[in-house]
């Protein structure tokens, strides 16, 4: 167990120095100065605490990382131990080492067999703009240098990096930063807010074929791949109706447009499966990897590839320019190795599929099934998420839903617990480690939060 931290400063200073130095993620910096964030100092399992000495339950996993929760003794030990070993060395000038052999020789176990190869990077959004650059070269390759254009979807995310952001869908991040050209969108498939009267399986029909429409507007010889999450992470949540993968994936096929996986948050066993590709029963061509890969304790990602399209690559297209300094990195490497062989070893997957997911969600549909503020339930394994609707009936959705999910979020906060409000749906994704009484105690206290926000909506 970790020992208790003891600040050595006090909170206000911490946060002083804080606005003086850090502009943060997804924040008005100005509002944030004024009000002065939480300073989190230590965590144990599925907790943090803060220099104040507040616990809090993270029903987030970190940003849907921590598989393991913190303070993993294992994670800690076989960092320290290649540090000790060989702190750093690079993939360049034809080298290697044996902690990047050994994870990949242990994921690819662990992948579907048509994977063989990865190009690691440090994060999902670098491994998204390396994707970019690795379709365009296999098209290449093959002789079809033409085919260039990606396509997104709308509300989907796949960082914030200016090719990351312009392959993902969200368009007040595009105002901020521009887009790139070659790329293009599709709608999502938002079934509780967007399907008007179709059913799910209509309304994932519909969406999945405005990927045909837009191959065809776009024409096909033109079109490198398509890239979406198996469900929408930051952008809500979003599970999509059965019917939609299944489409997804023919349309590809028949027009040759690579399929391209973003799993950087469904990986790792968060749905109960592995990958969430293989909880919704598709094969894409690529994978982006990264947070659940080292359970956060440090940053690693990569581009995983089938092997037709590593065979192209390897045996016809030479050299290949691209490169980070940090790509395979002997100290993340051996992290990632530490955490993978403790999600197999432990029967930690196993347990998220057949106990622990199902538990969560049936806590979830017996508090918030007929509850007056929630108009739909989605997830599994260790993911949810809760609509709010004015009427649920009607599908109708609160005009001011943004506003009652922070303050659902907020009031989340006072109660002690960690959730995450995204347009007018409360997430949550705890750690994969998460016990029975912990997701006792999520449940609880999300529902605590959104009791006190049905009363400011005036549902309760």
């Amino acid at each position: 167990m970790n020992l208790p931290f003891e600040p050595k400063r006090r909170t206000q200073d911490y946060q002083q120095s804080d606005a003086a130095h850090h502009i943060h993620a997804f924040v008005d910096q100005k509002a944030l100065n004024a009000e002065g964030p939480r300073v989190m100092v230590r965590g144990e399992g599925l907790y943090l605490w803060d220099s104040e000495g507040k616990r809090y339950l993270d029903g987030m996993s970190g940003l849907w990382c921590t598989q393991l929760g913190y303070g993993r003794k294992d994670l800690t030990a076989a960092a320290a131990a290649q540090m000790d070993q060989l702190a750093y060395y690079n993939m360049f000038f034809h080298t290697t080492h044996p902690a990047v052999i050994e994870l990949s020789e242990l994921l690819f176990s662990l992948l579907p067999a048509h994977y063989s190869h990865v190009i690691y990077t440090n994060s999902g959004s670098e491994a998204n703009e390396v994707l970019i650059r690795t379709v365009r070269r296999y098209w290449q390759v093959l002789g079809k240098p033409q085919k260039k254009i990606m396509i997104g979807r709308w509300n989907g995310y796949h960082g914030s990096t200016l090719a990351a952001s312009a392959l993902g869908g969200m368009k007040f991040m595009h105002e901020m930063g521009g887009l790139i050209p070659d790329v293009a969108h599709i709608d999502e498939p938002y079934w509780f807010a967007q399907g008007g009267d179709l059913t799910p399986d209509e309304f994932g029909r519909r969406c999945a074929l405005q990927l045909e429409e837009k191959i065809l507007e776009l024409g096909a010889e033109n079109v490198a791949g398509f890239i979406a999450e198996p469900f929408q992470g930051a952008g809500g949540m979003i599970f999509p109706p059965q019917s939609y993968w299944p489409h997804i994936q023919r349309i590809c096929r028949q027009y040759d447009v690579l399929l391209c996986a973003d799993e950087v948050i469904g990986g790792f066993g968060r749905t109960g499966e592995w990958f969430a590709h293989q909880y919704f029963g598709f094969e894409p061509d690529t994978l982006s990897i990264a947070k659940g890969l080292t359970s956060g304790y440090l940053p690693m990602g990569g581009l995983v590839l089938s092997k037709r399209m590593a065979e192209a690559l390897v045996e016809q297209g030479g050299v290949f320019a691209h490169g980070l300094t940090y790509s395979g990195h002997p100290v993340a490497a051996a992290v990632a190795l530490a955490n993978l062989k403790a999600l197999r070893d432990e029967g930690i997957v196993r347990q998220v599929k057949e106990d622990t997911g199902p538990y969560l969600h049936k806590l979830l549909r017996e508090t918030f099934a007929n509850h007056p503020l929630i108009g739909e339930i989605q997830g599994a394994g260790m993911l949810a998420a809760l609509q709010f609707a004015e009427d649920k009936d009607t599908r109708k959705r609160f005009a001011n839903e943004n506003d009652l999910a922070w303050q659902c979020r907020t009031f989340g906060f006072e109660e002690g617990v960690i959730i995450r409000s995204t347009l007018g749906r409360m997430i949550m994704a705890p750690a994969l480690v998460a016990t029975r009484a912990e997701l006792d105690e999520l449940v609880d206290k999300t529902r605590i939060a959104v009791d006190r926000t049905a009363r400011i909506a005036g549902k309760l």
